[in-house]
């Protein structure tokens, strides 16, 4: 739907990947009735959203036990019932896949990285396993005999971002979707935000910023004193079909993952590159990908399918920014989210749809609030 002129909401949410989309539904649950999502492309969930590879790897993809692993792990265990309603509401399967992940040394910096990811988990209390060479090639008797050892992640998982975005998109039939691109937010003085974009004008008392890696395109009101940039960084990813179920586990590499669906595709990922918005991406990534492949899984026949990439948006410090700024204001952040925005749909959208609704407040909500950014000079 393209509105031109200006329509009014009670909520406008600007961007309609996961992030927005799952908003929207918890706001809908909520009893929120006006809501617009705006997106600048025809469809909603066809930017980062579609590009993923949908894993949900708390463990595998932190550093260390802190506030941000904590966030990671409560989207996570929330994941099994939003599977659930998503499919009782749809009849879409998002193919959560609890098997667990691995990851994978192959060199002797590898092990000890391992050695010191498993030595502070474990003192963390979390879920961990290490693995014998052996171990791993009886778990995944497809993988290199050149494996030096691995861990094992019970709980991290992984989900079809595709069926996941189709499955939120189905829950929108009562959403009004606007196909436009915001340029700029203005707060018009009676507790109204004015969202301006290429062809309408879309008023709200309160506006979600979902935008992800386009987030600082958008020009926020001169007394909005704020050091936030959301930086894309660009990924690549690859995807082969294979005859049979190649691997069983999400698996982990110092140079990249492999993830397998249930319909014996096999996605490859993933580069990291500060390019800004650029399309042009040569050969050098996709032969990474191909050497990561090649790594894991020598000499197993499948054929190449599919090459695509997308931008994924890192804060500064490279954290989520979750909830509203300035406080009072009705504007609210949910951006940032960088490699994980698959894995932290549900908590962003209770944390944000709570909030809005309910007032509730969460720790989470002070410690990845936009107003670590603001600029007191």
């Amino acid at each position: 739907m393209n509105f031109v002129g200006q329509q009014e909401f009670d909520v406008l949410i600007i961007g309609g990947g996961v992030i927005g989309l799952s908003i929207a539904r918890m706001l809908k649950k909520n009893g929120v009735e006006r809501i617009a999502i705006v997106e600048k492309n025809a469809g909603c969930g066809m930017e980062a959203s579609s590009a993923a590879a949908g894993m949900l790897a708390p463990q595998a993809e932190t550093d260390q036990a802190d506030d941000f692993l904590r966030l990671c792990q409560e989207s996570r265990n929330l994941y099994p019932n939003f599977a659930a309603e998503l499919f009782d509401e749809t009849g879409i399967d998002i193919e959560l896949e609890q098997t667990g992940a691995l990851l994978l040394s192959f060199f002797e910096a590898d092990l000890i990285k391992s050695e010191n990811r498993f030595a502070w988990q474990k003192a963390a209390n979390l879920p961990i396993e290490k693995l014998s060479v052996k171990d791993v090639l009886k778990l995944e008797p497809n993988i290199s005999k050149k494996v030096l050892g691995a861990l094992r992640f019970p709980l991290d998982w992984q989900i079809e971002n595709r069926l996941l975005v189709s499955a939120l998109l189905q829950t929108q039939k009562v959403v009004n979707h606007c196909r436009d691109e915001i340029k700029a937010l203005a707060f018009d003085g009676d507790k109204h935000w004015s969202a301006k974009g290429l062809t309408g004008e879309y008023r709200a008392p309160v506006v979600i910023v979902a935008s992800g890696a386009w987030t600082s395109l958008i020009k926020f009101p001169a007394e909005f004193k704020s050091d936030i940039e959301i930086t894309p960084i660009r990924g690549q990813m690859m995807s082969f079909q294979s005859s049979d179920k190649l691997l069983g586990h999400v698996v982990h590499t110092s140079s990249g993952y492999l993830v397998p669906r249930r319909d014996n595709r096999i996605l490859v990922g993933t580069t990291v590159e500060n390019v800004g918005f650029s399309d042009v991406t040569g050969s050098a990534a996709m032969n990474h990908l191909l050497e990561t492949k090649e790594t894991v899984l020598p000499n197993r026949n499948s054929d190449y399918v599919e090459h695509w990439f997308n931008f994924r948006p890192k804060s500064p410090d490279g954290l989520p920014l979750l909830g509203e700024f300035p406080e009072n204001s009705g504007l609210y952040f949910a951006t940032g989210h960088y490699r994980n925005g698959i894995l932290l749909a549900p908590v962003t959208a209770k944390l944000i749809a709570d909030k809005i609704t309910k007032n509730a407040d969460s720790p989470f909500l002070k410690i990845f609030s936009p107003s670590r950014f603001v600029n007191h000079s």
